[in-house]
């Protein structure tokens, strides 16, 4: 099983009797329905429902553990603190921590080996070892939290091998995937993954959300690039006889996630027009375990346009 530290990433901490009210009405997770031991996504969006933080929440002592990139963790905990008014809560960065993240090394490996107890699967030394749930269940894909001080397991695996497994199955992150303030929830498959709660009631950046389920409007979405040479880097356009169809984000070797108009995607299939970025051919597809497909008629495309 790889245990590969993630450096980039920084935790943190809302603590309180009002954690779970506060949170709940601000952020797209529907908390009640995290179970123990897993960790879910889930974002803090704009009032015009574009993804100003991204993250992944766990329950914690006393509260929630948000685990956040770490170069915008200060700033996301600032953002919390605006939404803080009079709520019991406690709000705090925790950028000196151990993260990391495992996985089976079986593919074929059962949901059930994956979702062990905590006092099984926990190396030692770690505060917490959390289903990631963004993940196939065979995956059996786990986040590693080490308790402040300490060293956390010995990593052995690479961050490369991490973000193969991510563009493998098609989980894309801010940063190298999307620009926090440019994607809806939707592009990144928030909605296929968990991290939208359709029936949690009002938070910010509800109702575009809600919009877009119920019209069906999503036409930007994450798809796995595949190709025969390797991938130019990540922010490379994608596009088809000079129309542009998106971009590439993370880039492993000759496979890459896309985030791309899915509409223009399936009318550049249908006609037989190449696909490329910068002149390497590829082919897109969506991820195995996601339920939206391609448009099947140029109306539905356009539909989606208006």
């Amino acid at each position: 099983m790889p245990i590969v530290r993630l450096p980039d990433r920084a935790l943190i901490l809302v603590t309180g009797e009002d954690a779970e009210h506060f949170l709940q009405n601000i952020l797209t997770t529907d908390l009640p329905g995290i179970a123990d031991g897993e960790a879910r996504p889930g974002a803090l969006l704009t009032p015009q429902g574009k993804i100003l933080f991204d993250f992944l929440i766990s329950k914690a002592a006393g509260g929630y553990r948000l685990d956040c990139r770490k170069d915008v963790a200060h700033e996301f905990a600032r953002r919390l603190t605006v939404y803080k008014l009079r709520a019991k809560v406690t709000i705090a960065a925790k950028d000196q921590v151990f993260v990391a993240a495992s996985w089976e090394d079986d593919p074929a490996s059962s949901d059930a080996d994956s979702t062990t107890s905590q006092s099984d699967s926990t190396p030692s030394g770690t505060e917490s070892t959390l289903r990631d749930s963004r993940f196939p269940g065979d995956v059996g894909v786990s986040r590693i939290y080490a308790v402040a001080g300490n060293a956390g397991p010995e990593p052995q695996g690479s961050v490369a091998a991490w973000d193969a497994l991510r563009v493998a199955h098609g989980i894309a992150e801010s940063g190298t995937d999307y620009a926090l303030g440019d994607a809806f929830p939707h592009d990144v498959l928030l909605d296929q993954t968990g991290g939208l709660g359709f029936r949690k009631g009002c938070y910010v950046g509800q109702e575009v959300v809600s919009r877009m389920q119920h019209r069906g409007t999503a036409r930007r979405r994450v798809l796995i690039a595949a190709a025969e040479a390797p991938l130019p880097a990540a922010g490379t356009p994608v596009e088809s006889s000079g129309r542009a169809l998106g971009a590439l984000g993370t880039v492993s070797g000759t496979n890459a996630l896309a985030v791309v108009r899915i509409d223009r995607v399936k009318e550049a299939m249908d006609a037989g027009q190449p696909i490329a970025a910068a002149g390497v051919p590829l082919t897109l597809s969506i991820p195995a375990w996601a339920k939206f497909a391609f448009p099947e008629t140029m109306s539905e495309s356009a539909a989606g346009e208006a």
